[in-house]
């Protein structure tokens, strides 16, 4: 030991052991690895959270714009525009879409993720004898199918006797716990007592309901309230149903208490979705105030001009009907076509020649999930133009779903939802049929 003296007083320094150095020299090697693989790790999050999309055309929402890219950062749209225009970093990793069209993602206006198709199950028999656990099962699925074919986003309009349980799907989706659109749900929505399904049993048996039942102004404040507590994005109503003399559709609540309806859900902020495929049934929701008014089959000329005359949405829902058609047992082209056809087909054209904004809503889970884009193709083939059917599914419905500042374009600053598809949709709605690309908030479900 060497002994040192400062001053008075003295220190002593005991010289480092071989040992010790060894062990300084390991320690060092360590933080240095360590050091590495950190920046080994953030460069690969870099790689990966970065990315350059480049499509032969992208469509943003309103136009088609050929030779534009798109630079995405972690789950927001950095840039887009022409090719030369976009600087991206050296670490984004560059995704090419060689003749492929980049879309939005698309939005569904109406679906039920908690239904399956009617002809493998009746809608009676699935209210009544389906567990809400298998319920939720096949809700899971499905909401994987609608995301892997292009919808990234879905409002879901009633669990059909399924109560609240769309909300723990909606979690599960929101939490990464499953793949899924985002959603925007109703949960039970709300019917007049006595017009609502599953029916005919022996009076002395309580059915258990597809829907709420609520009657006059305490009752219906009560019920609008305990949805929206419970997580309800939208209230759903219905202000018609098939409860006539001979079964045809009349409507079920009055002007006043549809008024309520969303009187009450617009002091919370959210609107009000009215089923309705009555002329009168449309017109008292028209003037309550609602948003969007789904089906519309019965809708005249006039009530289709009030609509336009109070910003009033139709989700169609023709694949539906289509649907409901074939389990009926029509084919397409063979056989003569039924009347619900005909209306359908007359309702929408009516919609459009009045100025009617379309809010693209198929009905999904009447037919398969996943099979949406029937919808588009329907309407197309009404007469509404491929670049309009597309608007309809992406901007339109963002503004109509008060959700635009999130989705529904492509431009800096929106979420990352983006979808790919071969060919042009603009030129063929078919095209829409199988996604290549899909990408929700920045992370890429599906790839070529």
């Amino acid at each position: 030991m060497r002994r040192t003296s400062y001053g008075g007083g003295s220190q002593h320094f005991a010289l480092p052991s071989l040992q010790w150095s060894l062990d300084l020299g390991r320690l060092m090697r360590i933080i240095l690895v360590a050091i590495l693989n950190l920046l080994a790790a953030v460069a690969h999050a870099q790689y990966e959270s970065t990315l350059l999309i480049r499509p032969d055309r992208l469509f943003d929402g309103v136009e088609i714009r050929n030779g534009w890219s798109v630079l995405v950062r972690s789950d927001v749209i950095e840039a887009v525009g022409p090719d030369r225009s976009i600087r991206a970093p050296t670490y984004a990793r560059t995704i090419e879409l060689p003749g492929m069209t980049l879309l939005p993602g698309l939005i569904e206006g109406h679906t039920h993720l908690f239904l399956h198709p009617y002809d493998e199950t009746s809608w009676t028999d699935q209210v009544l004898r389906e567990s809400e656990a298998y319920r939720v099962a096949r809700a899971t699925t499905h909401a994987k199918e609608t995301l892997l074919a292009g919808f990234t986003t879905a409002r879901d309009l009633g669990t059909e006797g399924a109560g609240y349980a769309d909300q723990g799907l909606k979690q599960a989706i929101d939490d990464g716990v499953i793949p899924g659109p985002r959603l925007l749900i109703s949960s039970k929505a709300i019917v007049a007592t006595g017009s609502y399904g599953p029916k005919g049993f022996a009076p002395s048996f309580e059915s258990p309901l597809g829907a709420e039942p609520a009657d006059g102004g305490d009752e219906l404040l009560r019920v609008v309230r305990d949805q929206i507590g419970h997580g309800a994005d939208w209230i759903k109503i219905y202000a018609d149903y098939r409860w006539g003399p001979q079964g045809e559709a009349r409507p079920t609540f009055s002007e006043a208490e549809l008024r309520l309806v969303v009187e009450t859900a617009a002091s919370s902020g959210r609107s009000v979705v009215a089923h309705a495929s009555t002329t009168e049934g449309m017109q008292r929701a028209v003037l309550a105030g609602v948003k969007t008014i789904e089906h519309g089959d019965g809708g005249s000329q006039e009530v289709f001009e009030l609509m336009a005359e109070h910003g009033v949405a139709l989700c169609p829902t023709l694949a539906a009907s289509h649907a409901v058609a074939r389990h009926q047992g029509w084919e397409p082209g063979v056989d003569p076509e039924p009347e619900r056809i005909t209306q359908s087909r007359s309702s929408f054209q009516l919609a459009m020649a009045a100025g009617v904004a379309i809010c693209m809503g198929s009905d999904a889970g009447v037919f398969r999930h996943g099979d949406n884009a029937h919808e588009l193709e329907l309407m197309v083939d009404y007469g509404l133009s491929p670049i309009a059917a597309l608007r309809s599914a992406t901007s339109v419905n963002a503004e109509l779903l008060q959700i635009s500042e999130q989705v529904g374009s492509i431009r800096p600053g929106l979420l990352a939802d983006l979808v790919a598809v071969d060919g042009d949709p603009t030129k063929a709605i078919a095209d829409l049929r199988d996604p290549r690309f899909v990408m929700k908030s920045g992370q890429v479900y599906l790839e070529p």
